[in-house]
Parts: structure tokens; C-alpha cells; sequence
């Protein structure tokens, strides 16, 4: 994996503080594992590993193109989300689930665009990018709120297909993973056409890593946010309660951002790092593997784990807030670039989600 010797002071002291935190909040998780003191010492502990796969990424990414590198960042980051997706259906939790995958779709194409633009945008000012693979990236999201749309609409209109439900939403599960798996080698070659790589000396990283103490570290930090996940998650349900927070709300806002911190703080770092074909790449391929893989996936895995009923039918609030989501980023990605004021407006947008589910 090579030696911590090759990483800068900063980077030293990053690592350092994350394994520490890590093994403090274990220790909080063993002896209280419902208490607030977990609940605040996860969170911090999620935010240290959280920066260390953004460090990790970024060295990553000094050997690969945007595509693969986003494609790379968004499977380790939403594999938590698999198995408490998995674990909730076992426990029966539909709707808890529901708000979860809906949620971090909304989180990464709202809020950590929004930041990411803003941040960047203020640094740097106007960004450009090549554009060609974010429209494919918005494509394939307008898909994904189509495979939602029908069943729901199906359900709703009460057509000759409402009592099939399951049989519909186990075709078009099928039909959204077989989507995903083609799109895999045009990722990997890079999306589309990239230009050369124009940055700056100050907009490389400070200490190029040895690859094998990158991947290292990488998955250091992507196993030990899925821990840490679980235990942030466990102690979350007790202290969202003591607030009064609805479930719904619960999954679709502080679960969804809790649980796609590595995205969020990767995706970040890019877009101050003045990259953005590098921030749009790995934000964006995050909520389109939660659309086209983890969804159906999750539909197919309860047939066999869970009690049944997790459909692609999903409450029409839900719905509609995914597709006007969708089409905003689609508008603001599309000319190939984004300016500050456009953050604003999609951070304006996943507030005023938000609220519409504080009550539940």
C-alpha cells in the first residue's frame, strides 16, 4: 500500500485525526450506542473519513479521466446505502428506505452541485467543462424518474396494471440495471471526448501518492465510512426522535446526507480545486447509481430478504420533487458550465424540498 511517509504534513495530520476520531466513536458506540455523545462523535468521525477518500480520490484521479474517476468515488461512497437499505427492508421499513434512495438522489443534484458551484464559482468564477457526458449523466436521471413516474402514475390512475405492481416494478428494476451495466464502458473510456488536461501547477495536488497508497487509503477510508455509517445511523433514530423529526423527513434529508458525505466532500474539493469536470463527474454519478442500480437493485433484494411490497411506486410528493430536481440540473449542466448564483438557486431548490417534508 506504500507508506504514510509519501503523504505532506496536512495530509499526515488528516489521516491521523480520521483513524483517531474513528476509534473514539467505536469506543462511544460500545458503551452507548444510542446516545447523543455517538450521534455527535459518528458525525465528526464520518466528516474525518469522509476527507480522506476526498484526498484519496483526488490522487486517483491524477491517473484516470473524469468518468472513471466519478464512477469509481460513487460505487465505494453508496455501498452503505446498499447494505442499510438492506437491513431497513428486513426490518420492514419501506417508507424509510423510499426516503433514503429519493432523498440522496435530491442531496447530491441540489445541495452538493449547489455547493460545489457556488464554492467554486465564487473562487474561480465562471467553470467550464466538457459537457457532453454530464448531459448523458442527466439523460439517464430523466430515465430513472421515468421507471418511478409509470408505476406511480399506473397506481395513482388506477389503470389495468395498478394490481401488478410488483411484476411491473421487477421489469423495469431489470430494465434500469441492464441500462446501468451498458453504460459502464462509456464511463470508463472517459465519458466523452475530455481535453487535455489544462490545470495549472496550483491546481495540482501539493504531494503526488504512490497509486498503491492511494488505492490503500481509498479503501480505508470507503470501509471505515460504512462503519461509521451504521454506527451514526443507529444513534440518529434515537436523537431524531428526542427532536421530533418525522421518519420521512429523517430518511430523506439527514440520513441521505450523513450517508453520502464521501461524495459530497470529494465532489467539493474539486470544484474549489478549480476541476469541474471532476467535481460534476463524481457528484453526479453518485445519484445515478442510486437511480439506476441501487433502486432496482433494492426492488429485486426484497423479494428474497425483505416481507415484500418495495415497489417502484413511490408517494406522488416524491415523484414530483425528483423530476422538477432533475430538470433544474439539467438546465444548469447543460451549456457546459456553471456560475455561483446558479448554486444559490439549486441550494434554494433543495430547501424548499425540505420543508415541503418536515412534517412527514
Amino acid at each position: 500500500m506504500g507508506t504514510l511517509g509519501a503523504l505532506g504534513r496536512t495530509q499526515q495530520a488528516t489521516v491521523a485525526a480520521c483513524a483517531g476520531m474513528t476509534v473514539v466513536a467505536g469506543v462511544s458506540t460500545a458503551v452507548a450506542p444510542k446516545g447523543v455523545p455517538t450521534f455527535v462523535l459518528s458525525a465528526i468521525a464520518l466528516a474525518a473519513q469522509a476527507a480522506v477518500v476526498g484526498l484519496s480520490i483526488e490522487q486517483v484521479g491524477e491517473r484516470m479521466g473524469p468518468g472513471a474517476t466519478g464512477l469509481l468515488q460513487s460505487a465505494l461512497g453508496n455501498l452503505p446505502e446498499l447494505f442499510v437499505g438492506i437491513f431497513a427492508l428486513r426490518a420492514g421499513l419501506i417508507d424509510v428506505v423510499q426516503a433514503a434512495l429519493v432523498g440522496s438522489i435530491l442531496a447530491n443534484c441540489l445541495l452538493v452541485l449547489g455547493i460545489a458551484a457556488l464554492a467554486g464559482g465564487l473562487r474561480h468564477g465562471t467553470q467550464r467543462f466538457a459537457s457532453e457526458s454530464p448531459r448523458m449523466i442527466g439523460t439517464l436521471l430523466l430515465l430513472a424518474v421515468a421507471s418511478l413516474l409509470v408505476p406511480t402514475l399506473v397506481s395513482t390512475l388506477h389503470s389495468p396494471a395498478a394490481n401488478h405492481a410488483q411484476g411491473l416494478s421487477d421489469a423495469l428494476a431489470v430494465v434500469l440495471i441492464v441500462v446501468y451495466a451498458l453504460s459502464i464502458p462509456f464511463w470508463l473510456r472517459g465519458g466523452a471526448s475530455v481535453g487535455p488536461d489544462e490545470r495549472t501547477a496550483a491546481q495540482r495536488p501539493d504531494v503526488i501518492w504512490p497509486l498503491g497508497l492511494a488505492i490503500g487509503l481509498l479503501a480505508f477510508g470507503s470501509l471505515g465510512s460504512a462503519l461509521v455509517s451504521d454506527w451514526f445511523v443507529g444513534a440518529l433514530q434515537s436523537a431524531t426522535h428526542s427532536l421530533g423529526l418525522s421518519e420521512t423527513f429523517t430518511g430523506l434529508v439527514v440520513v441521505a446526507i450523513a450517508s453520502n458525505a464521501v461524495e459530497n466532500v470529494g465532489g467539493i474539493r474539486f470544484a474549489l480545486n478549480g476541476r469541474p469536470d471532476y467535481a460534476i463527474g463524481t457528484i453526479l454519478n453518485s445519484p445515478l447509481q442510486v437511480a439506476l442500480l441501487l433502486t432496482p437493485l433494492l426492488v429485486l433484494a426484497d423479494l428474497f430478504v425483505g416481507p415484500g411490497g418495495f415497489t417502484l411506486v413511490f408517494p406522488a410528493l416524491m415523484v414530483a420533487a425528483l423530476a422538477i430536481s432533475t430538470l433544474v440540473v439539467v438546465v444548469v449542466i447543460y451549456d457546459g458550465e456553471y456560475v455561483w448564483l446558479e448554486g444559490v438557486a439549486l441550494i434554494g431548490l433543495y430547501c424548499m424540498v425540505a420543508a415541503a417534508f418536515w412534517w412527514g
